[in-house]
């Protein structure tokens, strides 16, 4: 027996008023084998149907009873016979009694595995739940259930309950519906049991269980918070990227009378030296090297590792913050979940404690941790409290791995604040926007939240499943068109779309579009062909102060100094280099100096044009590369040169064109508010007759 093979019995609803759901049903039973053939293929699995008008069990025949269950495949190694069993479901026409077809699925695990495989035996059932169970000859239908699922607890049983309810179900003998709906809490609270509602054919597609993980701890160790004070804990993920199954490479070399031949293919691969490309190198005259500027550093295996960091595992409290000092965005990779140590009582009501004063204070924690010996790198993360509202599950905790500084990836963007009154949303756009909102509400009141994560299956996944079945029967089979159950989830639902068609016109006739001729060229050819000074479209350089577009510097050509030709171009090519950190201070050197030539150059101002191009690249380049500083403590340079050079004409027209510092708003490093970016005390030269006088002069009209 595999060491996680799972022993599985599918309890399927085919009376009358499944009839319109089986398709669905069919679907993702098959789905759940084709994952099984992949990733658990010595998994056995046994389908019971119920609700048909013949009768098919072993406990009818031992002990009579148990009418309208058929067992349509006894507990088996999955193969590709049991797709197509629950791919043709049979179609009954009777009321079935789910509690009978439980216990039928009950007696075949029993009989199949005994007392062993605890934990690893699983029911399934899925029904709409509208129909009555028999009354018992003894007792009430309550007892009969707290017997069974007893029974259940005995021989390590767990049962996922999937109540299919469309919206036109709820007015059906409503008095039966939650009659049944109790005795299914029964099995929640009395047993190893999930019960999940779901309405759609997308949510039933996620809510199967389609793939068996074993839960494993990535920790199990002291929760330290201080050298006096220590909690067991064990680790495990709560959320983790399914990936595609890996991909191998086969061979149909090996003979066909060859019956062990596993197909795979070996590769081996051999170094060459580049002087002698005949002689191959052995392992022990290769090292590895890392690129250092323009050289290559060799570092040897022992090197490397005597310069490794090597952590002690621990998982260690670092200190407390509140809840709004930690932003969503800061979330990395996985998600953790925090337990007690089972059956360590002192550790589950020291979890407890913690996470409840937590949680009444509005407080998470932040923690170091080393989840193995040898680990090469250190996690910090904050530990949020999850209160359990349950009494038979322990409170315990929430961990997300937290960025470090060179994990932060800063991008600035303008504010709608700072933009005109004239691009900014009028109060009948904004209604229209608010409809719409409205209109798309995933979670509409009375009805079940669509795409909910927990039952929205990954569509990419589920139609590559569909696909390698589809293969693994005609080799040459097309590819299907995508599923009209997956297609809910990548596009929006074209009846919803249809019926608010109003709201939808609306909104696209409360904003007028205009063709944007900037849009035909790149931003760097706009900077090139259209001087940042040029007041077209009255707008002129105040897009270079407010509008940060992030224009991604791209260079396939290494250019070493700036031109006089384009010097913008030649600018946005230096920044962008990454094989020195030394190119971004020289290129913002270069512009300076370019700059300064043509201002003092000019002849009545010929050249301020392209002085106010380069300055505005200038600051675009310091915003984007975090040097707020060098272009504000330039400008006031640079305004102080026009005052001793006599070339206040300069100044003017910096004025006229509103070229502002770069405030804080733009910049985080920038220690200029966003009140004192457009102000700038100037000392004009005094006249002969006038004494010096100081003026204000606004940077954003310098």
């Amino acid at each position: 027996m595999a060491r996680n093979k799972e022993g599985l019995v599918l309890v399927l609803d085919v009376g009358p008023s499944m009839h319109a759901l089986l398709p669905e049903i069919e679907k993702v039973c098959s789905m759940l084998v084709q994952k099984k053939l992949i990733y658990n293929k010595y998994d056995e699995v046994g389908v019971v149907v119920f609700g048909t008008a013949d009768t098919k069990n072993d406990l009818t025949v031992e002990v009579g009873g148990y009418e309208n269950v058929m067992v349509l495949r006894d507990v088996k190694v999955v193969d590709g016979d049991l797709i197509e069993a629950v791919q043709q479901l049979p179609r009954g026409s009777a009321h079935g009694d789910f509690l009978d077809a439980i216990v039928v699925g009950m007696d075949m695990l029993i009989k199949k595995y005994g007392p062993t495989n605890k934990g690893k035996k699983r029911l399934c059932l899925i029904t709409n739940a509208l129909t009555p169970i028999k009354d018992p000859y003894e007792g009430s239908k309550e007892d009969q259930v707290n017997t069974v699922a007893a029974q259940m607890m005995t021989h390590g049983m767990k049962m996922d309950c999937i109540i299919i309810r469309a919206n036109q179900d709820w007015g059906v003998r409503k008095e039966i519906v939650k009659e049944n709906d109790f005795l299914l809490d029964v099995f929640s609270t009395r047993s190893s049991s999930k019960k999940v509602y779901v309405e759609s054919a997308t949510s039933l597609l996620g809510a199967l269980r389609t793939r068996n993980i074993s839960p494993v701890t990535i920790y199990r160790g002291d929760f330290e918070l201080s050298s006096k004070l220590k909690i067991k804990v064990w680790i495990y993920k709560k959320t983790s990227e399914e990936k595609f199954p890996s991909l191998k490479k086969y061979s149909d070399k090996a003979p066909p009378t060859d019956k062990f031949a596993t197909h795979e293919i070996k590769v081996d691969y051999e170094y060459k030296s580049i002087e002698d490309p005949n002689r191959v190198v052995p392992p022990e005259q290769r090292i590895k090297g890392y690129r250092y500027g323009p050289q290559v550093v060799p570092i040897s295996s022992a090197e490397w590792e005597a310069v490794k960091f090597k952590p002690e595992k621990g998982v260690k409290l670092l200190g407390f913050t509140d809840v709004s000092n930690i932003m969503r965005q800061y979330y990395m990779r996985d998600v953790n979940i925090f337990i007690a140590e089972p059956g360590n009582t002192k550790a589950t009501l020291a979890v407890s404690a913690l996470a409840r004063a937590m949680k009444d204070m509005d407080k998470v924690a932040i923690i170091r941790c080393v989840w193995r010996q040898g680990q090469a790198n250190v996690v910090v993360g904050v530990l949020t409290p999850n209160v359990s509202e349950k009494d038979n599950i322990p409170d315990s905790f929430y961990f997300n791995v937290l960025p470090f500084a060179e994990d932060v990836r800063e991008f600035q963007f303008p504010s709608f604040s700072n933009l005109p009154p004239s691009v900014q949303p009028n109060e009948q756009q904004q209604q229209a926007a608010d409809k719409l909102v409205q209109m798309l509400e995933l979670a509409p009141s009375g009805k079940e939240e669509a795409l909910q994560p927990n039952l929205t299956p990954n569509p990419v996944l589920e139609r590559y499943y569909r696909s390698l079945e589809l293969k693994s029967k005609d080799p040459d089979a097309a590819i299907p068109p995508l599923d009209e159950t997956l297609r809910k989830i990548t596009e929006p639902d074209a009846e919803l779309l249809y019926q608010n068609r109003a709201v939808i016109e609306e909104f696209r006739t409360s904003f007028e579009l205009k063709e944007n001729p900037k849009l035909k060229k790149s931003s760097r050819r706009v900077l090139r062909e259209k001087p940042s000074g040029s007041s077209e479209e009255g707008e002129g350089v105040s897009d270079v102060g407010q509008a940060m577009d992030a224009i991604e510097y791209t260079s396939n050509v290494k250019v070493g100094k700036i031109g006089d030709s384009n010097p913008v171009q030649d600018f946005e090519a230096m920044i962008s280099r990454r094989d020195s950190p030394q190119w971004i201070t020289k290129a913002i050197q270069s512009m300076k100096d370019k700059i300064f030539d043509l201002v003092e150059n000019s002849f009545e101002g010929d050249t301020y044009e392209k002085a106010l191009e380069c300055l505005g690249a200038l600051r675009k380049g310091c915003i984007l590369e975090q040097e707020p500083k060098q272009f504000n403590d330039f400008l006031h340079h640079l305004h102080k040169f026009c005052q001793e050079k006599n070339l206040s004409s300069f100044s003017e027209y910096l004025m006229s064109h509103e070229m502002m510092l770069i405030s804080k708003n733009e910049a985080p490093e920038s220690d200029v508010p966003e009140h004192e970016a457009r102000l700038l005390t100037v000392k004009k030269e005094p006249k002969a007759e006038q004494d010096p006088e100081t003026v204000p002069l606004d940077v954003g009209r310098l």
